[in-house]
């Protein structure tokens, strides 16, 4: 009975522990996903019924963490959330939080990752897709 009683517990804790990532993310995969998940919410945001007639003039936002030129689009786009004050979308929390998340990164990309991110192209055109 003991036997089982080790073999259940073994086999029950081995999922969690091949789960378990072994590496803790590093400045470079954060800022991977973040521009990722940034790219892909901000596309909601154009779509969704609530917002999507206030977003409707902002331009695509696609963050290519390895351009050069992804700081100043951000900067572009973080004063463009900014200028939303004046009309509706803005007061939503999805919205304000777009804006904060993407202040958040370009924070994390200019000073915290400042050293470990290495831009590959200088592109700015690749950034208007």
């Amino acid at each position: 009975m003991a036997i089982f009683n080790h073999l259940v517990l073994v086999s029950s804790l081995l999922p969690l522990v091949l789960n378990y990532p072994f590496f803790p993310p590093t400045c470079y995969t954060k800022v991977l996903y973040m521009a990722r998940e940034l790219t892909q919410w901000a596309a909601d945001l154009k779509r969704d019924p609530e917002t999507s007639f206030c977003m409707a003039h902002m331009p695509d936002l696609y963050l290519d963490v390895h351009n050069a030129c992804v700081m100043h689009k951000m900067r572009t786009y973080i004063s463009l959330v900014d200028g939303l004050r004046n009309r509706r979308c803005a007061y939503t929390k999805d919205v304000r939080k777009l804006g904060v998340t993407l202040r958040q990164l370009f924070i994390f990309m200019s000073e915290k990752c400042h050293g470990d991110l290495v831009f590959t192209i200088n592109d700015c055109a690749a950034l208007e897709r």
